[in-house]
């Protein structure tokens, strides 16, 4: 239920209402519309390319040397946003905070980048649409990307003064998510009827659980 409620004080409860999808609590780091289903990717992993590797240490000796390492990386992760987009992924799910040089690929090669995601918001996002986490490999930068999720939507959306992300998702079971907006003047007000919202899903499961049984 914490992930399926978002509360939004300084508006009159009668804003309230009930959204198809998720409401991720984030803005875009980069956004790129696009219309159609979209193919989501979701990451919990850095998307830049490193010099480094576990048991790996990297020794610079001279300016020279460290100027053409930088040009590799950025070679690199340029190859991986371009993977991506070889793909046809237009929107990217990050439970990590990307470098600069992501973002600017991702912006470059038209993929929408959200970025440092709630370990339960990516949790959400695989019960919904049964992916797992991409593991980025930069020795195959040419196979086709099959851990992919479809968006039918996915759009900016001004609550107040805060931007969120508004994403639809096709689930791949019964489960179709949707968001309830509550709005009031003050949290207080908000986190009453969110806790009697809750007390009432709660009471339904009961209910329910009682009639299967």
């Amino acid at each position: 239920f914490e992930q399926l409620y978002l509360a939004v004080a300084g508006l009159p409860v009668s804003c309230s209402r009930v959204l198809p999808g998720v409401v991720l609590r984030r803005d875009f780091a980069a956004y790129c519309p696009a219309s159609g289903d979209l193919r989501t990717l979701l990451v919990t992993q850095p998307l830049r390319a490193t010099l480094m590797g576990p048991g790996i240490e990297f020794v610079v000796s001279s300016e020279v040397q460290y100027g053409a390492s930088l040009c590799w990386v950025s070679r690199r992760t340029e190859a991986v946003m371009k993977h991506l987009q070889s793909n046809d992924i237009k929107l990217l799910l990050s439970s990590m905070k990307q470098e600069e040089e992501v973002i600017y690929y991702a912006k470059l090669y038209g993929v929408s980048v959200v970025e440092c995601l709630s370990e339960e918001e990516v949790a959400l996002i695989c019960e919904i649409t049964g992916v797992s986490p991409y593991t980025p490999s930069g020795d195959n930068l040419h196979g086709e990307i099959t851990e992919t999720a479809v968006a039918t939507f996915c759009q900016p959306l001004l609550l107040g003064s805060k931007r969120y992300v508004h994403v639809g998702f096709t689930s791949m079971c019964a489960f179709q998510p949707h968001c309830v907006i509550l709005c009031g003047p003050v949290d207080a007000v908000n986190e009453q009827h969110a806790a009697a919202l809750q007390g009432a899903f709660t009471m339904l499961q009961q209910l329910f659980k009682s009639v299967d049984l």
